[in-house]
Parts: structure tokens; sequence; C-alpha cells
């Protein structure tokens, strides 16, 4: 984890996502399994932004308006603040003139601004349970703990306050895009269709379409390690890939020796599309043959030794996924109770479960505000990128039989089960929706864009002139 940004992205997928990468159970309500599901890309999150000051305004030379949006001020100092973090993170940014730069941190500053009033406007809300959630997905996706994300957090010069709001902002501008763009976007089994056909034809294959499964073995490197200890973690990541290509049991040595939360199931991420790996991975085995090894390589969390465990190219007819058969309970977002108390009731069924004083199907027929209820909660065999991804990361961190904690979704707090998991070569119709995902997200894009722009143009946007002094 080299810089605040890397964080952000990670956790803002969910959220982040993410972040990271829909169709999901709407704010209005919904039926049913297509409730839950999405198949669009993650929104990219925007970089820090200081979080107003309570301290009583200072007059100082470097501190003034320099925008307004729908009179809402942008200061000098939170372009001043993002200019330098991007030209730290990003190396291609020390090539821009300072002017032009700071001239394109304030449009993005702005664009964001007129998003988030927007939101706002609609009623989009996020709370601390949210926003505490997506922080203990960013940690477990750095392999630390969260109060070691918060020492380095502190330490990248942003403070808890500033980070935990950019957190929200994210997850504000993912839930009003999901609401404004995403849920539009539509793709016809023609197209899907056409698709399949032309990656059938293709004569080359393109890496980026294949379903790949891969498994990895971490060794954690710390963040303020010294050159000596580098050294010495990479070479145990080397003895280990040695040991790997020399035919140890992959799944055995990761069980022994790797550094990451996964590595009880064997290190197997499970079969998906190679988008949906971290690109590192993917240029990594890109040449690498199934059942062979890459690595060691390295990653902000230390070195991957990572083995082929499958591959198939999207519209083949042996293309598989990994499919896993989950159930959940799901309490809607709600006025007459907040998140926390949704948390807490899941959290007493968890306990109940895991004492054997209750049933899981029962109380789902009970309680789950979806209509998967009256099948006990169950929701069939999914194949990757089928969720919203705060359910799905979840979801994949369950071995088979395991039970989360209570999950916040932007729809609801969810109790999840995995029931199994299992290889299964794609039907006609899940190759199509594979391939609808595809192009979902290409579009979601284009017309994610037009939005932006669209959102920006009927903004009210006031310049100011830096002041003389």
């Amino acid at each position: 984890m080299k810089h605040i940004r890397s964080i952000l992205t990670l956790g803002c997928l969910a959220a982040l996502a993410a972040t990271s990468g829909a169709q999901g159970l709407r704010p209005g309500g919904g039926s049913g399994i297509t409730d839950i599901m999405r198949a669009g890309p993650r929104l990219a999150p925007p970089a820090p932004r200081p979080a107003p000051s309570t301290a009583a305004p200072v007059q100082r030379a470097a501190e003034y308006i320099v925008a307004l949006v729908n009179s809402e001020p942008i200061t000098n100092t939170e372009v001043q603040s993002r200019v330098t973090r991007l030209m730290r993170e990003n190396a291609e940014a020390e090539r821009v003139p300072r002017a032009e730069l700071t001239r394109l941190v304030l449009e993005r500053l702005i664009s964001e601004r007129a998003q988030l009033q927007l939101a706002k406007e609609n009623g989009i809300k996020v709370d601390d349970v949210a926003i505490d959630q997506a922080e203990q997905t960013v940690a477990r996706q750095n392999q630390v703990s969260v109060e070691e994300l918060r020492r380095r957090v502190v330490a990248e010069g942003l403070s808890l306050r500033e980070f935990r709001n950019d957190l929200r902002d994210q997850l504000l501008l993912t839930r009003l895009r999901d609401r404004e763009v995403e849920s539009k976007v539509k793709i016809s089994d023609a197209e899907a269709d056409e698709y399949l056909r032309d990656q059938r034809n293709a004569p080359t294959k393109d890496a980026a379409l294949q379903n790949i499964n891969l498994a990895h073995l971490l060794v954690a490197v710390p963040e303020n390690a010294t050159e000596a200890q580098v050294a010495t973690l990479q070479q145990r990541a080397q003895g280990l890939a040695q040991r790997a290509r020399s035919g140890e049991d992959f799944a055995k040595l990761v069980q022994e020796n790797s550094d990451s939360p996964d590595r009880a199931n064997g290190g197997a991420v499970g079969m998906r599309s190679a988008d949906r790996y971290p690109s590192l991975f993917v240029e990594a085995t890109q040449s690498t043959p199934v059942n062979g090894i890459a690595g060691p390589i390295r990653s902000g969390a230390g070195f991957h030794v990572l083995k082929v465990l499958a591959k198939a190219q999207l519209g083949a007819t042996d293309a598989t996924v990994t499919q896993t058969q989950v159930r959940h309970i799901l309490l809607l977002n709600d006025p007459r109770r907040t998140t926390a108390q949704a948390v807490a009731q899941l959290a007493e069924f968890k306990r109940r479960l895991q004492a054997g004083t209750a049933d899981f199907a029962g109380l789902a027929r009970d309680n789950s505000q979806d209509a998967s209820a009256k099948e006990g909660g169950d929701l069939g065999w999914s194949r990757p990128g089928q969720f919203v991804p705060e359910f799905e990361e979840a979801m994949d961190r369950l071995a088979p039989g395991q039970i989360s904690d209570p999950v916040v979704s932007r729809f609801g707090v969810h109790l999840i089960q995995v029931v199994g998991r299992r290889e299964s070569k794609l039907t006609q119709a899940e190759q199509r929706e594979a391939a609808r995902a595809v192009l979902r997200e290409q579009r979601v894009e284009e017309a994610f864009s037009t939005w932006v722009q669209e959102v920006r143009a009927r903004a009210y946007v006031e310049y100011r002139e830096t002041p003389q002094s």
C-alpha cells in the first residue's frame, strides 16, 4: 500500500470498490434475486478532499475561494491539497505543468461537488455503519488491521475524519451512479449473442476477455520494512515458488505459509473474468499455462506466488466459472429502523444459528424482506459478478457452511450463508449473461461520461479571481 489513493480504491468498490464494477436492491423496493444482482463496473473513487474546517476562518494569502458550485465554495486549499497528492501518487502528473494540473483538478472538484449536491437532493444517504464496513474492507484488502490502516492513513497526511469523509463521498457517488446511470443501461439478447459469436470467431484470443481461476500465496511485507527485510521476504517467496514449480501441493503450501486471509481454502480465488482480478495478476499469468506457476510478483501488500488453475475464453464451449450456492436474510433500509438496529438484529440471528437454537431457512422465511424469503432465503447458484460488490465481497470470504457477520449494502443489511461451491460449465444462457455484463460495462462507461457532463452543465459555476497581495 504505497499511497492513500490505493487505499481509497480498495475500500470503495465496495465498496468500494470499490469499490472496485448495477442492478441491485432499488431504493423504491424490489423483489427477489434480481434485486441484489449487479452486472456493471465499480466507480473509481475521487482523490481525497479536505473536510470542512470547524475552526474560525483565518484570512491567509493561500486560503481563498476559487469557485462556487451552486453557491457552495471550493477553496484554494482543497485544490492545492489534491494537486499535491496527485503529483505524489502519479508520476505522469509530475510532467504536467502545474497551472494546467491545477485547472484539471479544479474541474474535477467542480464535477464531483455537483454530483454530491445531486445525491443530497435525491435523498441519498450513507450512515456511519456503512462507512465502518467500508473501512474494514479497505483494511482487509490491504492485509492490515483497522488500527494499522488508520495509522497509515495519518502517516500519509490525511486525518481520519478526512478519510471517512472520502469514503462517505465515494459511497454517495456510487449510489447516485447506480440510480441515475447503471439501472438504465440495457443490453438485448441479440447484442449479447452477437458478441459471443464475435468472440468465438475472433482469430486471436484477448486475455482480458478470458475467465481465469487463480490461486495465490502471499508473503506479506510490512509497510516500513528495511531493504534487508524485503530481501529476506523476497527470498522466502522465491523459495516457495520454486517448491510449487517442483510439484509440491500448492494448496498445502498456501495453507502452511501464506499471509493472506484466504489461505484456509488453498488461496483459490475462483473462476471469474480477468477484469475482476488485479491487473498485476492478469499480466503476470497471461502467458502462464494451466497448472503453471508465476511469480513471485510484488504488490503493495507483499510478494505473490500465483498458480493458474484454469482458463477459458468467453464464448468457448468449455467455458467454466466457480459458482456459489448462497442464501441470505435481508432487512431493507427502513425509516423506522436504523442500520445499526438492523445490524444488531441480524447479529442476534447469527448468534442463535451458531448456538443451534434457530434454522437459517426458518429465520429467512419469517424475517427476510426479499422475495427469496419464501424459499428460505435461497438465491440458488450464482456466478461471479452477479451480486452487488458489498454482498459478493463478503460471500467470497465464506467457506461452505459459514455465516457472515451482518453486511451493509446500499440497499439494506444482509446475513449471508454459503451453502456450497462448484466449478461448472456455463450454459448458453449463462454465457449470454456474461457477455451482457461485458457489453453493459462498456455501455455504462459511455453513459456515465455523458451523464457527468450533463450534471456539470446544469450546475451554476462561478469562478473567482486569485486575490491580489
